[in-house]
């Protein structure tokens, strides 16, 4: 979007007199103008960049979140520590340590079938996930971010069917873990998902998920959604070892890196 120069500038871009108003009047009714059109500009992007979920992206916004897979270093969309205040039961912090980057793929054999099926509509750009550890190495979750190829309605959509439908509370819609040979994580395989959860954004073409479970390999025969796990009074496995707050907290730290790498795309030459 481009503006002409208001009136009372000359060629030269120097401010004359308007009627009654003097220069410094002038000057200062430009400065105004020119701040109001950069906060109104930066409003959507900012809302965006601090986690406003409730504010739709612009669509340069939109489209530079969907490039991020190619265009931003592995470190930056999953650091090799991420720190976790107050991210724990009760409010305890925590650290978690990546002990396994997949390579950057499409979403073949990455789903369950059920899952994959219901993340079809939004089509699939590339998948990226990593496996982290909890400091004391005994719990291991796997993060994801999968880059669809679906425009701001087509994400909208889904978002809305997974919130009615309360997909993102389906154990036969869980994600699959990343496991990786000699980590910790080498028997973190589909019977050991004990917590999860989905997030389908709507502000970029991009769905974050997280599953988490135990390092020492154990099978679990509840699973459940991390936002139940995380309940005051919760007694399930899942709930009493932490493991929702452990997938929670590092999809939720993983989500907002992803909107800071936004902001170099969007950011515009002064």
């Amino acid at each position: 979007m481009s503006f002409g120069k208001p009136e009372g500038y000359d060629g030269d871009a120097r401010p004359r007199p308007l009627g009654r108003r003097g220069a410094p009047q002038a000057a200062a009714a430009a400065v105004c103008l020119v701040l109001g059109l950069g906060l109104i500009s930066g409003a959507v992007t900012g809302s965006w960049l601090v986690g406003d979920s409730g504010a739709e992206g612009s669509p340069s916004t939109f489209a530079a979140a969907g490039s991020l897979w190619h265009s931003v270093p592995v470190d930056q969309l999953f650091p090799p520590t991420v720190q976790g205040q107050g991210a724990g039961p009760g409010g305890a912090d925590r650290t978690w340590t990546r002990i396994a980057v997949a390579p950057d793929s499409g979403c073949d054999d990455a789903f369950d079938p059920l899952l994959r099926k219901a993340l079809a509509p939004v089509g699939c750009e590339r998948l990226l996930r990593a496996t982290y550890t909890d400091a004391t190495e005994s719990y291991v979750t796997t993060v994801g971010l999968l880059f669809t190829t679906a425009d701001a309605p087509g994400m909208t959509s889904l978002a809305n069917r997974f919130r009615k439908e309360r997909l993102d509370r389906r154990s036969d819609l869980m994600p699959l873990p990343y496991a990786a040979k000699d980590t910790p994580a080498a028997h973190f395989g589909p019977k050991q998902r004990a917590a999860w959860t989905v997030s389908v954004l709507t502000e970029a073409p991009v769905v974050v998920y997280a599953v988490s479970g135990w390092a020492d390999g154990r099978t679990v025969d509840d699973p459940q959604p991390a936002g139940d796990a995380m309940q005051s009074g919760a007694t399930t496995a899942p709930a009493q070892a932490g493991l929702g707050n452990e997938a929670q907290g590092l999809a939720d730290r993983v989500e907002r890196g992803l909107r800071k790498n936004v902001r170099p795309a969007t950011e515009q030459p002064s």
